[in-house]
């Protein structure tokens, strides 16, 4: 049982001085009735706002479509990625978060959530999450980089330890697609830089087992999704 306040609140519809307003003019009922007093303590599976469910009570997990230009940060001048979602969702208790990020100029498959536990599962190095990328290249893509990425020996300027084991798969003389499992700075980029083929396009295409291509979202576009697709 929660305060009709708290739940407010929590999923980010209005501050708690404000609910009080909200209860007055009706906006919030608890079992089909009008709620009285935003003190009043109610199940959040039981209360409607605006004729609504509380949105994702159990966490909010979405998957983007992150459009070119976008920023993953929540300081920075400029389109943020949250420019993309609702308001409401970024004045959620817990916030929203991504899960990693991808920088201005790259696109494709990001996640979000107001859940950390779910952003340490797939972010941690120990888990080994793999992330697809498609790129294209300035300069042809020497067959001799598939088995040194493969070969886990990759030392990356300014890195103390190599690279883990990636896939690389060449799809054109100047284009490939690049499996990682983990996530450093900029990591296809310096990868491809070091074999003398820089990107330049890059657009993250799968995490896991959810591929972009599968949720058919144009850029800038947001599904929410059920996170045990990673357990």
């Amino acid at each position: 049982m929660m305060r009709i306040d708290a739940i407010l609140s929590r999923f980010g519809y209005c501050s708690r001085r404000e609910a009080a307003q909200w209860v007055k003019r009706g906006r919030v009922t608890a079992k089909g009735k009008p709620v009285r007093s935003a003190s009043d303590k109610a199940e959040p599976a039981d209360v409607l706002i605006d004729g609504e469910p509380v949105e994702a009570m159990n966490g909010l997990y979405v998957a983007l479509n992150k459009p070119l230009g976008c920023t993953c940060s929540h300081k920075e001048e400029g389109e943020l990625v949250y420019d993309l979602l609702p308001a409401r969702w970024l004045n959620r208790g817990n916030g929203v978060s991504s899960v990693g990020r991808l920088d201005k100029e790259t696109s494709g498959l990001l996640l979000l959530t107001d859940d950390g536990a779910f952003v340490h599962a797939l972010t941690s190095p120990k888990k080994h999450v793999p992330k697809v990328y498609e790129f294209e290249t300035s300069a042809p893509i020497p067959e001799s980089a598939v088995a040194l990425f493969a070969s886990g020996e990759l030392m990356l300027e300014s890195e103390t330890t190599p690279c883990l084991p990636a896939e690389l798969e060449i799809l054109s003389a100047n284009s490939g697609r690049l499996t990682l499992h983990e996530g450093r700075y900029h990591q296809v980029r310096r990868m491809m830089a070091a074999v003398g083929a820089p990107v330049v396009s890059l657009t993250r295409v799968a995490i896991g087992s959810l591929r972009l291509a599968d949720l058919q979202l144009a850029p800038g576009e947001w599904v929410e999704i059920d996170p045990a697709i990673f357990s």
